[in-house]
């Protein structure tokens, strides 16, 4: 391990590096404890305490520590020697008058349960190697952190319990707060940065694909300089047990179809809620049937962030739809991960969607790439970018159109979508009989079909000459034509009757 230490590690032990790393494990400390411990003194009178030199912990036993008046003089004279700290047995003075006077005499007051000459021993040995009393706390980690398994939570319980005085966070890559600390998440210093308030410390979890699935953070108020180190240390232990977490809950989501679908689905109504409560006048909480538990919302975003899924920042949503109806919805899912990467899978409308952090033209290179493995013919469609998961249904409906439009083997762009492409992404079925009745002064007298093409023409080119160049006759033909259907019936001035007229139109035509 001794390749792993930083400068500062060898640093002399602080008092609260003593009761923190194990050394004084069970001990009740009051005041600061920031003083370095360079060694020990065992005192059994008090005259002793003349000779006690600059920063060494005094272990009072005996006579020393006979009672509230001994361990009161045994603290004022430790201070007036510029001692680390004293420690007493518990039973030398009451808790509440140990309190008072460490903060009133400003040196650090230890109470120990155990044999005084035990805990001295222990304290002398850490005093003189303080980088092997560091390592039994790094040693003491790692069984824990083995024991925690691959656990996101339980990783982060350990790390905080087992590191006093500092507090530890996992955040995603985009720095929002997975489990631990939110103290540590909102600290907002560099990584090794030391400040008057405090030092920070950083370890990054790769995802497999050998970029950041999240970073481990922590920070303390300790002025220990060996202590960041130790903390650092500690961090790339558990590293691996997250790596692993991540590892397993990909392959839960691989071979659970259903289960996959599900976090996408909640993950989808959690920011639909919170974007919900957000535009709330009043600021409370949204009544929505969707509504996410904080702590359920919490682990929905952890297992998205263990997948690989973009749950922030730009997002595309994308369909892949098959032409003759559904097929194997865990083999679909295999095929498009494969192609776009680790993004959500979930069963919407009449095919598979989800959405993915590329942009909407490489987002369709990568379905055209896609759409000649799967099995059985389908199309796709891609919805536009959208700032985050709050509006990532829109995206999602804009790729479901585009689908219905694309031709099998094909990928279409919603926002490359003109009038015609939306319309005809309309169930037409649905629609046919109200459009008959809209146009049912025209069909009257409409034999051909020759009026039906012509309004839909005029209403899609926008006027009667960009009309009869699509038809292929001359403008005056158009206008006779407009004549005829206006005399039917038909105000192409109003706004409202030109878009139920171009809808019920298209709707006839397909």
């Amino acid at each position: 391990m001794t390749g792993v230490r930083a400068p500062g590690w060898e640093a002399p032990v602080t008092v609260t590096e003593l009761v923190n790393a194990g050394t004084l494990a069970g001990a009740r400390m009051y005041g600061a404890g920031e003083n370095p411990v360079r060694g020990v003194r065992i005192v059994d009178e008090l005259s002793v305490l003349g000779t006690v030199a600059p920063h060494t912990a005094v272990v009072l036993i005996g006579t020393a520590a006979s009672g509230g008046w001994a361990v009161e003089m045994a603290m004022r004279r430790a201070w007036e020697q510029a001692a680390a700290c004293v420690i007493a047995p518990s039973a030398g003075l009451s808790e509440s008058s140990g309190e008072v006077l460490a903060e009133r005499l400003g040196i650090t007051l230890i109470f120990v349960d155990e044999d005084p000459l035990l805990v001295a021993v222990r304290v002398a040995s850490a005093a003189s190697r303080p980088d092997a009393a560091r390592m039994q706390l790094v040693a003491r980690c790692a069984t824990r952190l083995a024991e925690a398994g691959t656990s996101a939570r339980r990783v982060l319980g350990v790390l905080n319990a087992e590191l006093p005085g500092t507090s530890v966070a996992f955040l995603d890559r985009h720095g929002l707060l997975l489990a631990g600390r939110r103290d540590a998440a909102a600290g907002g210093r560099p990584e090794g940065e030391e400040t008057i308030g405090g030092w920070s410390a950083q370890a990054e979890v790769p995802d497999q694909e050998g970029g950041v699935l999240g970073t481990l953070v922590a920070g303390g108020s300790s002025r220990s300089p060996g202590w960041p180190s130790v903390v650092r240390t500690v961090l790339s232990l558990a590293v691996a047990p997250l790596t692993a977490w991540a590892a397993r809950e990909r392959l839960r989501a691989s071979r659970d179809f259903a289960r996959q679908a599900s976090l996408a689905e909640r993950l989808l109504a959690e920011a639909a809620t919170t974007e919900a409560d957000l535009a709330s006048a009043d600021g409370t909480a949204s009544a929505s049937a969707t509504a996410v538990p904080e702590e359920s919302a919490g682990a929905v975003r952890m297992a998205a962030v263990a997948l690989g899924w973009p749950v922030r920042g730009p997002l595309t949503g994308y369909q892949v739809r098959p032409a003759s109806g559904a097929g194997d919805a865990a083999l679909a899912q295999t095929l498009i991960t494969a192609a776009l990467g680790q993004v959500p899978v979930t069963v919407r409308g009449e095919g598979w969607a989800g959405w993915s952090a590329l942009d909407p033209a490489e987002l369709t290179v990568r379905l055209e790439r896609c759409l000649p493995t799967m099995p059985w013919p389908c199309s796709a469609g891609v919805g536009a970018q959208v700032p985050g998961l709050e509006a990532a249904g829109e995206s999602l409906t804009g790729a479901e159109a585009a689908a219905a439009m694309a031709g099998p083997g094909t990928v279409a762009r919603a926002d490359e979508m003109g009038p015609a492409e939306l319309l005809g992404a309309l169930p037409s079925r649905a629609l046919r009989a109200p459009a008959t009745v809209i146009l049912r002064p025209l069909l009257t007298i409409d034999r051909d079909g020759t009026l039906l093409e012509t309004l839909a023409a005029v209403l899609d080119e926008g006027g009667a000459l960009k009309a009869a160049e699509r038809l292929g006759v001359h403008r005056n033909t158009v206008t006779t034509r407009l004549d005829r259907i206006k005399a039917a019936g038909f105000d192409l001035d109003d706004p409202a009757t030109r878009l139920a007229l171009q809808l019920a139109c298209h709707v006839m035509l397909r």
